[in-house]
């Protein structure tokens, strides 16, 4: 259920620019944003840091797309969130005594430290890359079409290819970590 809460704004976004075209998506994704966080807020839940980085991102980027009415913000914006997220989890990597994924996901799992470690750089990489299939696809495929196709691909890419590619991803992180959660509980049997 929180997969399909975080994912909410993208849909509304591509739902939007089906219907209309890249700025009214924008707009409903500045406000699909809004409202989400306003809705944690509002209920009590915890807003985590995630929520605040694409509130701000997608609020800057956004709000230059519509202002400049030049949607070559919005399309740098997964970028930059991506690459937001890198140098966070990089920096736990190094600074404090646990990785940004262990405080993610250590109430849940016990690991040996280096795993946590290991898996947490895979996440730096899987964000890092992310952030240059963005830039790609934005940018660089489909350059020759015309710009309303190459948006489209860049949107269709955006919605579906980065879940897909996420889901994959964490598909394998997790058959990986399970091999050590086996391990783990061996151990303190």
């Amino acid at each position: 259920m929180k997969f399909l809460f975080d994912f909410f704004p993208i849909l509304l976004f591509f739902i939007a620019f089906k219907v209309y075209d890249i700025y009214a998506a924008t707009g409903v994704a500045i406000i699909a944003s809004i409202a989400q966080v306003g809705w944690l807020r509002f209920s009590g839940r915890k807003i985590e840091t995630m929520h605040w980085i694409t509130l701000l991102g997608i609020t800057v980027f956004g709000g230059l797309t519509i202002i400049l009415r030049d949607d070559t913000f919005i399309r740098w914006k997964p970028t930059v969130v991506y690459w937001i997220f890198s140098l966070i989890l990089l920096a736990t990597q190094f600074f404090g005594k646990k990785t940004a994924i262990e405080h993610v996901m250590g109430k849940q799992i016990a690991l040996p430290q280096k795993i946590w470690r290991n898996m947490n750089f895979s996440f730096v990489l899987f964000t890092l890359a992310m952030g240059v299939l963005n830039l790609y696809v934005a940018f660089v495929y489909g350059s020759g079409l015309d710009p309303e196709v190459q948006r489209e691909h860049w949107v269709n890419f955006k919605v579906f290819g980065t879940l897909i590619l996420t889901l994959v991803f964490m598909f394998v992180v997790m058959a990986f970590v399970s091999k050590h959660v086996k391990i783990e509980e061996q151990e303190n049997s």
